[in-house]
């Protein structure tokens, strides 16, 4: 195993997009890690701690179409379509500070407030809590927001959009020891990252969770052959997560649904109505996010799409019937 390391600069660097005309950052060997230290606030790093409300509205009209930061593209040696990826969250440790903040007109209350909102915070050394007004501490759990592989096609793509490919997925579950598998599209994945979130709420309903950067942050990047997974799927010790993205949180409830009963009854040997029943028995479904953007700036956003995700525990299973499914998910491990 060999740790790559690759540092964000305008070379590595996208300004909300997935940029397949990018230049290759890295390319690694299955079971590689990367380190991506030091990464970009919002607005090509312009974004900083106390920035007034003028200078934030000034920055969102120079970069219209998504504040995040994204880096990469690290390739995978033998990655190719049909392939998945596993991209495993090794490390984590926070910058110094992060934020929360509102404009008007976005959110699940785009209406009610008609005066942007933002708060900044400082970390501690041990970036483990953040104190808000009225004495309030905030346990802070970090994790990347966007994770994804290039999508199918050569036109860039808004790192707002989640898909099949991952992109802004906001899944508060993928911290440290998570695993989220993203079947890969073009040859070599090219995988891109970003977006840090020091903690989110399930819901996401003011449009922004407390936004930070990473000091350090390192991933390993797994290549799983003939594994027919074809959207996106979460792991961690005591859960399988699904994800589902539409328009309106009813259709994203149902596909997040669907995915789980079609993934988890290929995977497990389990048949479509028993997996639906036990959905319903041993799973809970959460809101992810519920983002509506309906006029910033007057300017033409691309609009999220509602997520929900579903959580099926674990512990409900045998040992022989969970080993069955992480032989179907990692079948060469």
């Amino acid at each position: 195993m060999t740790t790559h390391t690759v540092r964000s600069t305008t070379a590595t660097v996208r300004p909300g997009v997935l940029d397949s005309a990018a230049a290759t950052a890295a390319v690694i060997e299955p079971g590689d890690e990367v380190l991506y230290p030091d990464t970009w606030t919002n607005w090509q790093n312009q974004l900083r701690y106390g920035m007034s409300a003028a200078d934030r509205a000034r920055l969102r009209k120079e970069y219209p179409g998504c504040p995040f930061q994204i880096i990469g593209p690290v390739e995978v040696s033998g990655a190719e379509p049909g392939d998945v990826v596993e991209c495993r969250l090794m490390e984590l440790r926070l910058g110094a500070w992060g934020g929360n903040a509102f404009p008007t007109r976005a959110g699940a209350l785009p209406y009610d407030f008609d005066e942007p909102y933002f708060h900044d915070f400082r970390f501690d050394e041990t970036r483990t809590r953040a104190d808000y007004v009225h004495g309030i501490s905030l346990p802070l759990d970090p994790f990347a927001g966007i994770i994804a592989v290039e999508p199918p096609g050569a036109e860039p793509v808004s790192a707002l959009i989640g898909g099949d490919h991952g992109g802004n997925l906001a899944l508060p579950e993928l911290t440290v020891g998570s695993s989220l598998f993203l079947p890969v599209a073009k040859p070599g994945a090219r995988i891109w990252i970003g977006d840090i979130h020091a903690l989110q709420g399930d819901g996401l309903v003011d449009q922004t969770a407390l936004k930070s950067t990473a000091e350090r942050l390192r991933m390993r990047y797994d290549l799983h052959k003939n594994v027919g997974l074809t959207r996106p799927l979460a792991e961690t010790e005591t859960h399988w997560v699904g994800i589902g993205l539409a328009d309106s949180l009813h259709d994203a409830l149902t596909d997040c649904l669907r995915g789980l009963i079609g993934w988890f009854s290929a995977a497990s040997g389990l048949s479509r109505a028993e997996a639906h029943a036990l959905c319903s028995m041993a799973a809970s479904f959460r809101i992810t996010q519920y983002a509506d953007q309906t006029e910033i700036h007057h300017v033409d956003v691309p609009l999220p799409p509602k997520g929900v995700h579903g959580l099926l525990r674990k512990d409900v299973f045998p040992v022989d019937v969970r080993a069955r499914v992480d032989r179907w998910l990692r079948p060469a491990a």
